[in-house]
């Protein structure tokens, strides 16, 4: 993202529009160069060289733009400006200077040039089209192209690009079109031509905030991000439909994660909406990138939620910006959500799996020595504090002990100490609540030891101890008397 300058949908356009321009500007300059002063003065019969001096140098000048040698065209150019500045024909210098700047690689002083040439009516200047579309075309790449514009540069730009918006539909008519040049061919360019504008007022309106995120990454320093978002936000709300922009606010806006967390989810949001609108990002990336990364930072804020993120995409490609009751919870905020609601639709089993968390963890005997032994614990209003299911007693008969399974019916937990014993047999198998106190906890095997009162019970169903069975001793058999 860094050089997102040159890799703008926009920028298409250049290689394209390069070579038509320079041919038109190529055969302008021959056609000048071969009809010499009288063509010059039968165009703009207004116009006059000074003296056979000034008619060389501008000739120069012709040839060396159809042959398109940049330096050697510079050279000429202000040797012409040195000894004739006030030549009739400073205007077509200047236009020339906008094409060897911009051949010469130069967008800093394209735009300077521009400048002057913008502050007219080009099409007053100027009575070939092709020269005002020349002019519009280099001062939109070069404003693009210049690492660090200035005010001034930056608002010439913006006055051509918006000059080149309005010139496109006037002069890409059929009536314009070269014989040679297929229909499609000219429909073509003037829809390029006219990416390459809006391009260029997308460019000029995030480049204020690029350039501070530039800052940030360089510096690894948080206090370009907001200024950056702030930046970022104004052009969003120029080129709502601008995904490289939703992209690049949602950068600023998770840069200031660390001080601001809140900035994440809004930050989520943008990139669902450059994933949404345009993963390409203006065919400056790769798209699958764009939706993996989104995946990638949805689920690790959020979870793992396939329709909770087709629904956030859903969302995004509706609006530039979040919606004002827009929420994304943190995986840690949807624990702790579900762990309320937990709390009140099961707050004994809630209760106890606090205390068995802490138990069970690497400090579990500091917890029960610091915080659990011998405390109480009961429930409030008249409720029980834990319930389990009872899953065996000692002795069968006349219980003193019980063991009761929490978690689930079935692993013993706990063993409630009674203070008297029971006057029957309790039914294992049952649900039973309870309030006690502590008082010892193995951790291997995991077993925590409460004592209770029986008062303190409920659910116990004791059945009386049927008492064992005697058994008649064997009846001993009499031998009979003998008759005899």
């Amino acid at each position: 993202m860094q050089q997102f300058y040159r890799t703008l949908k926009g920028i298409a356009a250049v290689a394209v529009m390069c070579a038509v321009v320079m041919a038109g500007t190529a055969q302008h300059a021959r056609a000048q160069a071969a009809g010499g002063q009288a063509a010059a003065q039968t165009a703009q019969p207004q116009k006059k060289v000074k003296d056979q001096g000034e008619y060389d140098i501008y000739n120069n000048v012709l040839k060396d733009a159809g042959a398109q040698t940049w330096p050697k065209l510079l050279q000429d150019l202000d040797t012409w400006a040195q000894k004739y500045p006030d030549s009739d024909y400073k205007d077509d210098r200047l236009y020339y200077y906008v094409q060897a700047y911009s051949g010469a690689n130069q967008p800093g002083k394209e735009l300077d040039i521009a400048g002057q040439l913008l502050a007219k009516d080009l099409k007053t200047v100027f009575t070939d089209p092709k020269q005002v579309l020349t002019v519009l075309y280099m001062t939109c790449v070069n404003v693009q192209k210049a690492p660090a514009p200035t005010a001034d540069q930056t608002a010439t730009g913006e006055k051509a690009a918006h000059a080149l918006v309005d010139f496109v539909p006037a002069y890409f008519v059929a009536a314009n079109k070269p014989a040679a040049t297929s229909d499609a061919d000219w429909t073509k360019t003037g829809k390029d031509l006219d990416t390459l504008a809006n391009g260029t007022l997308r460019v000029i309106a995030m480049r204020p905030g690029m350039d501070l995120l530039q800052k940030y990454q360089a510096e690894k320093d948080v206090k370009y991000c907001e200024p950056a978002e702030a930046g970022l936000a104004t052009a969003l709300q120029q080129f709502p439909d601008a995904a490289i922009i939703a992209y690049n606010l949602g950068r600023a806006e998770l840069c200031q994660r660390q001080a601001k967390p809140e900035k994440i989810p809004v930050a989520i949001y943008e990139f669902a909406r450059a994933a949404v609108i345009d993963p390409s990002l203006g065919g400056s990336t790769d798209p699958k990138a764009v939706d993996n990364y989104l995946t990638t930072i949805y689920t690790n804020y959020h979870g793992a939620d396939d329709d909770g993120l087709k629904q956030l995409k859903d969302l995004a490609a509706k609006s530039a910006t979040p919606p004002a009751d827009y929420k994304l919870e943190s995986s840690a905020e949807i624990s702790r959500r579900k762990e309320e609601e937990f709390k009140k639709t099961n707050p004994q089993l809630a209760l106890w799996m606090g205390i068995k968390g802490q138990l069970a963890d690497t400090n579990g005997d500091q917890y029960f020595a610091g915080s659990l032994k011998d405390a109480d614990v009961a429930g409030q209003g008249g409720a029980k504090a834990l319930k389990g299911t009872l899953v065996d007693a000692k002795p069968a008969c006349k219980s003193k002990e019980l063991v009761v399974a929490i978690s689930d019916a079935t692993h013993a937990e706990v063993t409630l100490l009674l203070d008297a014993a029971l006057t029957g047999k309790p039914d294992t198998g049952v649900e039973i609540q309870w309030d006690g106190q502590p008082t010892a906890f193995t951790k291997e095997p995991f077993m925590l030891t409460m004592d209770t009162e029986k008062a303190k019970i409920t659910g116990l169903n004791v059945t009386p101890c049927t008492p064992p069975v005697k058994k008649s001793a064997p009846k001993k058999s009499v031998p009979k008397k003998s008759a005899d």
